[in-house]
C-alpha cells in the first residue's frame, strides 16, 4: 500500500507541476476542447519506455548500497521540484489560447518529440523511479507494478483531468484555481521526496 500511495503521490505531482509537456496539453485543450488535450495527456504512456528500461537496467545491477544513496538524493531533489512548485503556483497564470492548432497526429508526434528530448523524465527514473521500484520488486514483486502503475495512472489521469477542466471552462479556469491546483501537488511532491529520502537513509529502507 506505501509504495501504490508513494507512486500516486508522485505521478500527481509529476502531472500537473508545469512543464513543456503540461503546457501543450493546457494549449491544446484551450485551443480544440478535451479531447485535443486528453490525446497529448498520455504521451508518457508511449515516450517514457526508453527511459524506464535503461532506469531498472542500470539500476538491478546496482549494489544496495548505491541505491539507498540515489533514493536519498532523488528524495533531495523531489522536495527541491515540491517547494519550486509552490513558489511558482503563487503567482502562476492558466496559459492563454494561441493560434489555430495543428492536426491530432501532428500535435501527438510533436508531444513525443518534447517528452524525449525532456530531461525532467530522465531525471525521474535514474535518480527516483527506478531506485524506488527495485526497492519493492526485491520486497514483493506486486509493490512494484502497484508503485508503476499508480504513477502512471496519476500522472496521465491528472493531466486527463486538467485536459478537461480546461477544455469544458476555456477562458474559465481563474488563476487561483490554477494556483491551487499547482499548490496542492507542490505540496505532495515534497511529502513524497521526504518519504524516499527517509528510505534511502533508513538502514532498512532497502
Amino acid at each position: 500500500m506505501q509504495d501504490l500511495l508513494l507512486g500516486l503521490s508522485l505521478g500527481l505531482g509529476a502531472g500537473v507541476t508545469p512543464g513543456a509537456l503540461l503546457s501543450l496539453v493546457i494549449t491544446a485543450s484551450l485551443r480544440g476542447g478535451f479531447r485535443a488535450g486528453a490525446r497529448l495527456a498520455c504521451v508518457p504512456l508511449m515516450s517514457d519506455l526508453p527511459a524506464v528500461v535503461l532506469s531498472l537496467t542500470v539500476a538491478e545491477a546496482m549494489p544496495a548500497l548505491v541505491l539507498r544513496v540515489l533514493s536519498a538524493a532523488g528524495g533531495l531533489y523531489v522536495i527541491y521540484l515540491g517547494v519550486m512548485t509552490v513558489r511558482e503556483a503563487r503567482t502562476a497564470q492558466p496559459p492563454q489560447p494561441g493560434a489555430a492548432a495543428p492536426s491530432s497526429a501532428g500535435e501527438i508526434l510533436r508531444a513525443v518529440a518534447v517528452n524525449l528530448l525532456n530531461p525532467h523524465p530522465w531525471l525521474f527514473w535514474i535518480a527516483v523511479g527506478a531506485p524506488a521500484f527495485v526497492t519493492a520488486w526485491h520486497h514483493a514483486p506486486g509493490a512494484a507494478v502497484a508503485f508503476a502503475v499508480g504513477f502512471y495512472l496519476v500522472l496521465c489521469g491528472s493531466k486527463v483531468a486538467l485536459a478537461g477542466a480546461v477544455g469544458a471552462g476555456r477562458h474559465k479556469l481563474t488563476p487561483r484555481g490554477y494556483r491551487l491546483i499547482l499548490g496542492t501537488a507542490g505540496l505532495l511532491l515534497a511529502v513524497a521526496g521526504a518519504v524516499l529520502s527517509f528510505r534511502g537513509l533508513s538502514p532498512q529502507g532497502l
